[in-house]
């Protein structure tokens, strides 16, 4: 069965990016193939990947199209497609406003069985949390504090902690993810 998945790498005060949506800070570490949560052994296990629009362009800028799977982008304003992926290959780029209840639908039908990558941001991660289909979190923790940017989840949640390792100069964990926090239920 397919699981839904934020697989992110962020800073230990909880940032994936910079007040300028820069990466600068996480590009200097590198991770060990094979290691725990290492992005090759991941990716090999998604079928779909979905992001929002400020990762869209981030990715965009920073290199050819690497996904050689099918993509949703959720986004309110025209962004351009990418031509090809890296490899050549034609990139399948699906601009959506749906809800993101029927965005997973579609996505499920994509991957095959395979997983669904939420790439990012850490609101997008938060509405499908909202709607009780983030299944897993997998963070990679960088040596690193900005003090300000993008936090890496806003939203408040019961987790599980399945695993942790090191990997590189990252502390590597996966998450369950238990739904609103518990507080926040009985409150409502």
């Amino acid at each position: 069965m397919s699981k839904v998945i934020y697989y992110v790498a962020a800073t230990i005060d909880g940032y994936i990016a910079d007040p300028s949506d820069s990466l600068d800070w996480l590009m200097r570490h590198e991770l060990e193939p094979g290691g725990t949560n290492d992005y090759e052994s991941f990716l090999g296990t998604v079928g779909a990947i979905v992001m929002g629009a400020t990762t869209y362009e981030w990715v965009l800028t920073h290199g050819p199209w690497e996904y050689e799977l099918p993509a949703w982008v959720m986004t309110h304003r025209e962004l351009p497609l990418p031509q090809e992926t890296a490899t050549g290959a034609a990139a399948d780029v699906r601009f959506s406003q749906a809800e993101i209840r029927q965005v997973h639908q579609e996505m499920l039908v994509a991957a095959k069985g395979k997983d669904l990558w939420v790439v990012g941001g850490g609101d997008l991660a938060g509405q499908f949390a909202d709607a009780g289909l983030l299944d897993e979190i997998l963070l990679s923790t960088a040596p690193v504090t900005l003090g300000a940017g993008r936090p890496v989840l806003p939203r408040r949640l019961d987790l599980e902690l399945l695993e942790t390792a090191r990997n590189g100069a990252f502390a590597a964990a996966r998450y369950r993810v238990l739904g609103q926090l518990q507080e926040d239920r009985s409150a409502g």
